[in-house]
């Protein structure tokens, strides 16, 4: 699961740097950095991965191949084969 925006603005503060502040230090606008947040950012992502000592994959693993499928799990449909509870999909609601 990916690290909460907070938690990574929170390290970064312990670790001595604001989003901007690390933003100025390596050339970019002061907004630069906080858009690798909310949405892939690579070169941004990198930066703040390496001002925690960290490697992106460990902030964002959805965005860098984590977990099975490369990101979060997701469904769009109940799974295929039969209900581990014997359930048939009808609907079998009493009285009707």
């Amino acid at each position: 699961m990916d690290w909460d925006p907070a938690d990574i603005v929170a390290a970064l503060h312990k670790a001595g740097w604001s989003l901007r502040r690390l933003s100025f230090a390596h050339g970019y606008r002061s907004d630069a950095l906080k858009h690798a947040l909310r949405r892939p950012y690579p070169r941004a992502e990198r930066i703040i991965a390496e001002a925690l000592g960290r490697e992106p994959r460990e902030l964002w693993p959805s965005r860098h191949g984590g977990g099975d499928a490369g990101g979060p799990a997701v469904t769009n449909g109940p799974p295929s084969g039969p209900c581990p509870h014997g359930d048939s999909g009808q609907d079998t609601t009493p009285g009707e």
